[in-house]
Order: structure tokens, then sequence, then C-alpha cells
């Protein structure tokens, strides 16, 4: 834009009304991007997608550590062969039968209405 003050105008009329009809088609497209940047269902989109993007990053964050924790868990007790590694799955498996009886008992004893003594 020229400083108007400090020297003479020297566009034709035509010039200047190209300038004007520019200016006008530059404006018009300015409000309309703020238009839609400041639209109710744009800001929802927006939100939307970074909620999405978010949870998508906090899934696959989850997932790599549920995988890893899973391998970690699968090497106590396969070989890297994949067989079996009965000296740990035995004491296991023993201790979760206990646990488990355990349980199966007391749940008996307290699901038992007690008679009362005269």
């Amino acid at each position: 834009m020229s400083d108007t003050s400090s020297t003479p105008d020297t566009r034709t009329p035509a010039q200047i009304e190209a300038d004007i009809k520019r200016r006008r088609e530059t404006l018009a497209e300015t409000l309309d991007e703020i238009g839609v940047r400041v639209h109710p269902k744009t800001i929802v989109g927006d939100a939307k997608a970074k909620v999405a993007s978010s949870v998508d990053h906090t899934l696959g964050r989850a997932y790599v550590g549920v995988n890893r924790v899973v391998d970690d868990v699968k090497g106590q007790f396969v070989t890297e062969d994949g067989a079996p590694r009965l000296d740990r799955i035995v004491p296991v498996a023993l201790v979760v039968v206990g646990v488990v009886g355990l349980l199966t008992l007391g749940s008996r004893r307290s699901g038992r209405p007690r008679r009362r003594r005269r």
C-alpha cells in the first residue's frame, strides 16, 4: 500500500477499481475463512479430532505396554523354542487351585445361616 501523503497516486481509475476489487475478494476470502473457523460445528469437530487422536495415542501406548507385560509373563512360562516350562507352571497352578479352594470354602461357610443356641 502506498503512502498517499508523500507521493501522488499515478494510477488510472481502472487500476484503482481493479485494486479495490482484488482487495474486496481477498477480504471476502478472509472473512469466509474466519466464519468457518469460528462456526460451532467446526469447533466441535476440531475438539472431537483432538480427543480421538489423544485416545488413539493413549490406547496405542497401553497396547504396547500390555503386550510387553504379556511377553514378559509368557517368557517366564515358555522356553525360547515355545515349549512349556513345567517347573514354573506346576507350582503356580497349585497355588491358584489352593486359593480358589480356600475362597470356595470361605464362601460356603459365610453363606450358611447360623443356628441359635437355646
